[in-house]
Formats: C-alpha cells, sequence, structure tokens
C-alpha cells in the first residue's frame, strides 16, 4: 500500500507539472494492464517497447510475462518517474530511457519490436503531436508485430484504424476511469495498402 500511495503522489506531481504530457492522475490499474497485455503475444516476443512508462504498473506485468532471453526498452520522458523506474527494476532484460516518443526511431537504432506497449495520453495531447507520436506505432513495429495501446476513450480509434488493418478493442470497467484497450496489427504503408502478413516465430530461449 505504501509503494502504491507513493507512485500516485509521484504521478500526481508529474500531472501538475505537464498535466498534457501525463495524462492522468492516478496509476493504471494492473486489472486493466493485464487484460490489455492479454491482447498482445508477450512472451513469444524478443523485444517490447513501451510507450509511457510512468510509475512502472505496465513495465512489471510485461517483465512478469517476458521470455528470459528478451528484452524491454521502457520510455518515460519525465527525468524523476524515469530516474525512480530504473532504480526500482533491476532486472537485466530492461532498459529505461528519459525521452520522447517521438524520437523511438532514432531511439531503436533500426531495430522493431514485436510488441508496442503504448501508456500515452493519445486524446490529451495537441493535434500535431498526437499524430506523429501514433505514427510511430506502425513504424516501431516488426512485420506481424502488435501494438497495444490503452486509453480512456474510445476517440483515437479511427487514428488507429488509419494506420492498421485490424484494430481490436475491449474495454475493461475495473478502472478509474474505465479504459479503452485496443490491439493493433497490419500496418498499412503509405499507398493505403497492409503489410503482408508475416509467420509467429517463438523468441524463447
Amino acid at each position: 500500500m505504501p509503494q502504491t500511495l507513493g507512485d500516485g503522489v509521484r504521478l500526481l506531481r508529474a500531472f501538475v507539472t505537464n498535466p498534457r504530457q501525463v495524462g492522468a492522475v492516478l496509476p493504471t490499474s494492473r486489472t486493466a494492464v493485464r487484460a490489455m497485455l492479454d491482447l498482445a503475444d508477450v512472451p513469444a516476443a524478443g523485444l517490447v517497447v513501451e510507450l509511457g512508462a510512468g510509475t512502472g504498473v505496465a513495465t512489471r506485468e510485461i517483465l512478469a510475462r517476458l521470455g528470459a532471453g528478451a528484452r524491454l526498452v521502457a520510455l518515460e520522458i519525465d527525468p524523476q518517474l524515469a530516474r525512480r523506474l530504473s532504480e526500482r527494476l533491476d532486472d537485466p532484460r530492461l532498459q529505461v530511457v528519459c525521452g520522447s516518443a517521438e524520437d523511438l526511431d532514432g531511439l531503436l537504432d533500426g531495430e522493431r519490436a514485436d510488441v508496442v506497449v503504448s501508456m500515452l495520453p493519445f486524446t490529451s495531447l495537441e493535434a500535431g503531436l498526437r499524430r506523429r507520436l501514433l505514427d510511430q506505432l506502425p513504424r516501431a513495429l516488426r512485420p506481424g508485430g502488435t501494438a497495444v495501446v490503452i486509453q480512456y476513450s474510445p476517440l483515437v480509434l479511427g487514428e488507429l484504424r488509419r494506420r492498421f488493418a485490424d484494430v481490436r478493442t475491449r474495454v475493461t470497467p475495473w478502472n478509474v476511469p474505465p479504459a479503452f484497450l485496443f490491439a493493433c496489427t497490419g500496418a498499412r504503408d503509405r499507398s493505403g495498402g497492409d503489410e503482408p502478413p508475416a509467420p509467429r516465430r517463438s523468441h524463447r530461449a
């Protein structure tokens, strides 16, 4: 309980400092995070990228599902939250990066993820920034990869469908506020077509 309360205080401070960047005053519930991660094959992934790691609610759940030889790159733009997360989670599979998801392509240095987990508050962002961040999702995925997104509103659905051939949706009421979950596959190319399907492969050691 003290850790949960402390996380809430830290997230509240970050929200007060930059409400459009943080987008929430309470950490996302573990139940909602687990339901979101159920939409992707994290155990088979070689590389998972998390956008907006915050206090690490999703980071812990990803690590619990991640294979022994896999990697998790967790991005968090707030320096204090990023430092706290790096100090708290001592796991050789985890790399915490303090930076913006706008720079994701450069941060990955040409690598592509099997799963991208987005905790970013898209609906609270300025329209141009929201579009640029959403554009990063398909670019960061390998063929056959999955982007999972959690939001507190369904308004981003149309923008996800413009970028992905298939978007599955789910709503979980066990969060404050209720969370909308999206699983996105089949990145659309610039001509509006879809990427060719790729066979699933296991990255387990």
